[in-house]
């Protein structure tokens, strides 16, 4: 399955505050690394995104919950666009590594 191939080596963490759920995924090669281009930069820390290493499957799930959601490194955001959750228009690309957002209103 193409998706199963992509979603391997993604840190997966899930943040609660009262009703929101915000989902952090990144590709595990960027933890802690940094990113700027222009006026953007993201920063891939533990904190944030976790140390947990997730499943395809772990992924989907956590996002069938999330009301936030913020994607960094090529196999997390892929992921998100297969699932449904992203649109490629919608990708950000700061110093080569995709980024992205999504909200459920």
């Amino acid at each position: 399955m193409q998706g199963e191939s992509q979603c391997g080596d993604v840190y997966l963490k899930t943040h609660r505050q009262g009703a929101a759920v915000l989902l952090a995924a990144c590709d595990c090669d960027l933890m802690g690394k940094r990113f700027e281009e222009g006026k953007l930069h993201v920063e891939v820390c533990s904190d944030f995104f976790g140390t947990e290493k997730a499943s395809c499957q772990d992924l989907e799930k956590a996002l069938s919950c999330a009301t936030i959601a913020n994607f960094v490194g090529k196999r997390a955001v892929d992921r998100a666009i297969e699932l449904g959750y992203i649109n490629k228009e919608n990708v950000l690309v700061i110093d080569g590594v995709p980024c992205a957002q999504m909200v459920m209103m």
